[in-house]
């Protein structure tokens, strides 16, 4: 599946390829402070991974599906080596790309997610209001909002959901994404990556807190280096933006 992209090619005819993939329920915009911070030294590319965004809905979801359809679009833009960033799910398709992908994967940057089967859901409430606001098929995003909060109360979290309420419904596919979010969730481990990469974890996050987290980063990155962002939960890109634009600037050199 060729995916809906943005691409910014820098001045340098040697500019490497940075690609940046966002997590569940969000688009290509959400690591958008991220990649124009790197437009005036890499080539940039920033995807709507499938059912997300202006991408092809499919009623498949798979990490191996959703890792072949990035490596298809880089191959439809004739990008032969490149770099990837990953956040929350988008990190779990970023590291499934190590096996599909091989050597033509230079370095590998994972924010806020290990390599692991996680058993918690911490999507529930947030399944419930979004499936409030489809039945309801409200005709503005005010009223969308007033639905959202009667299950929600974190605010940037509504915010972040709302970006993807185009014309009255959801952008992503709900359906396939409720049916498939046990695979979400779910790992199987992946071949082990010798080379280098970079795990960010939000410090007052869940998801890189436990001693089976490290444990299945280290089995299959054991090159791996994790920096902790203090401070900031699993949106940590969007807490605390300049000091993880520099942890990143700091491993892509």
């Amino acid at each position: 599946m060729i995916l809906h992209h943005n691409i910014h090619k820098a001045d340098q005819p040697d500019a490497k390829t940075l690609v940046f993939i966002h997590g569940l329920f969000g688009s290509l915009s959400n690591l958008g402070m991220l990649a124009r911070a790197f437009q005036e030294t890499h080539t940039v590319v920033q995807i709507d991974v499938r059912n997300h965004g202006k991408s092809e809905h499919s009623s498949d979801i798979s990490y191996a599906d959703m890792s072949k359809d990035v490596v298809e679009t880089l191959d439809s833009l004739n990008i032969d080596r490149f770099s990837v960033i990953g956040h929350s799910m988008g990190g779990k398709i970023a590291m499934k790309m190590t096996e599909l992908a091989g050597t033509r994967l230079e370095q590998l940057a994972v924010l806020d997610m290990a390599p692991f089967t996680y058993r918690e859901s911490h999507h529930e409430q947030i399944f419930k209001a979004l499936f409030a606001v489809q039945n309801a098929a409200p005709e503005t995003r005010q009223q969308a909002t007033e639905i959202m909060k009667q299950y929600l109360n974190e605010e940037m979290v509504i915010l972040f959901l709302m970006k993807s309420f185009i014309k009255g419904g959801w952008q992503f596919n709900l359906d396939a994404i409720f049916k498939h979010y046990q695979d979400i969730l779910g790992w199987q481990d992946i071949s082990v990556w010798q080379s280098s990469a970079l795990f960010l974890k939000g410090g007052n996050s869940p998801y890189i807190s436990k001693t089976e987290h490290r444990d299945a980063i280290a089995a299959q990155f054991p090159q791996a280096e994790t920096v902790v962002i203090e401070q900031a939960g699993h949106w940590l890109h969007a807490e605390k933006t300049e000091q993880v634009i520099q942890t990143l600037k700091n491993y892509l050199q």
